[in-house]
């Protein structure tokens, strides 16, 4: 028998709400990072929340991709206390970060910080494109974007 637990039970204030990072690629996701500024890692049914919210937003991603020339697509979707900010690349990999209302200038060049990141790591020779991305130092500049940015 499952036990039925509400959205509202799962989210958290938004200063504690930790801050999901990822970048998908045609089919599924390349990487993936999480930020909080809480020592306890977060509950599996909040992880899980998290990842569902962001993937019901890639069809919302797809929609604005059509209408909007800018790379940068701002908030695209919302859910509760939560908002989907959507980064474009030209070759249509996807920065996504799931947040509680940063500023839109915050978000913005935090997607600027990763981008440079992530076409430094595509001119290397030995990364394959739209395959998963395990450069630890690639991880370790990414996370430390994200503390400068949201942390």
């Amino acid at each position: 028998q499952y036990k039925s637990v509400s959205i509202s039970t799962l989210s958290m204030s938004s200063s504690t709400a930790p801050i999901l990072f990822l970048i998908v690629g045609r089919n599924e996701p390349l990487y993936s990072a999480e930020f909080s500024s809480s020592k306890t890692p977060t509950s599996d049914s909040v992880t899980r929340q998290n990842n569902f919210v962001m993937h019901s937003a890639l069809d919302m991603v797809d929609k604005n991709a059509w209408v909007n020339n800018n790379m940068y697509l701002k908030v695209v979707d919302k859910v509760n206390h939560q908002m989907v900010s959507v980064f474009l690349t030209a070759g249509h990999v996807k920065f996504m970060i799931l947040h509680c209302g940063k500023g839109d200038d915050l978000v913005k060049n935090f997607f600027l910080d990763v981008h440079e990141l992530y076409v430094k790591l595509s001119m290397n020779p030995f990364y394959q494109f739209d395959t998963s991305i395990d450069s630890k130092d690639f991880d370790s500049r990414v996370r430390a974007a994200g503390r400068r940015y949201f942390l």
